[in-house]
């Protein structure tokens, strides 16, 4: 397919040209949101509204310092060049992910919430990451979310008239997946917060795989920080992970063993 032409979407305003990637950034923000109280109204929440409040100001501060740490450590060449515009500038959804998570726990130790608080916000997180990740794929090799040279038949120009990797195509294909996955297990009787722990599992797997696609800078033993993010998830997560693979697929190993 013959898209540099296309590659990267802009739009002119006042005389100059921004990217879209600026407006579904800030759409996948306001949906998400609306989601999640739309979600919100339909259940009996354990948690109150004020501690939900606090809960969410832990993640966003988490997101907002993951999100620079770990984009910062992907161009680990760069550390001694760093200034405050360059980590203004620079962010990664896996760290907002992983440094929201801490943030959450760090919040509702501080609060004295012991309730799982994650699952409510699987679905919002899935419809903002795969809005904002329109706007990421719109940018071509402007957003350095591209993949390397390939022959595979979904290959494209994303700008510099090399076949690339789409990896945002890629991640809004998982994201579709990922949601009709959590739509056909919503009535599946679960611990609470299973479906948020199911969610980062799988996603930081996509993410440590789909990474290898990437031109990366390895960060240690040639692995980058989006790798080294998704082993410590993993690990964090590894009880869960145990108990998941114990229940679903060792009953069916047994009956067909």
């Amino acid at each position: 397919m013959n898209s540099a032409h296309l590659f990267p979407f802009k739009f002119e305003l006042f005389g100059q040209s921004f990217h879209y990637h600026y407006l579904f950034e800030t759409l996948a923000f306001i949906i998400g949101i609306r989601v999640y109280y739309y979600l919100k109204k339909g259940i009996v929440d354990l948690i109150s509204d004020e501690h939900r409040l606090w809960i969410m100001l832990g993640a966003m501060l988490g997101a907002l310092i993951g999100s620079r740490v770990i984009a910062i450590l992907e161009t680990p060449e760069n550390l001694n060049q760093l200034s405050f515009l360059m980590l203004y500038q620079s962010k990664t959804i896996v760290g907002g992910l992983f440094g929201g998570l801490f943030g959450v726990e760090l919040m509702k130790k501080m609060i004295g919430v012991t309730v799982a608080s994650g699952d409510i916000y699987v679905f919002p997180i899935i419809i903002a990451l795969f809005i904002g990740r329109i706007g990421c794929f719109s940018m071509g090799i402007d957003e350095p979310t591209y993949g390397i040279h390939t022959s595979f038949f979904m290959g494209m120009d994303l700008g510099d008239g090399i076949r690339r990797h789409p990896i945002m195509l890629y991640e809004m294909i998982f994201l579709i997946i990922l949601s009709l996955l959590f739509i056909s297990i919503k009535r599946v009787p679960l611990i609470n917060g299973d479906r948020f722990k199911l969610f980062m599992v799988l996603y930081f797997m996509f993410r440590f795989w789909i990474e290898f696609l990437k031109p990366y800078q390895p960060l240690f033993l040639n692995l980058s920080s989006i790798h080294w993010s998704g082993l410590f998830i993993f690990l964090y997560y590894y009880k869960f992970i145990l108990r998941i693979v114990r229940t679903t697929f060792y009953p069916k190993i047994l009956k067909h063993g």
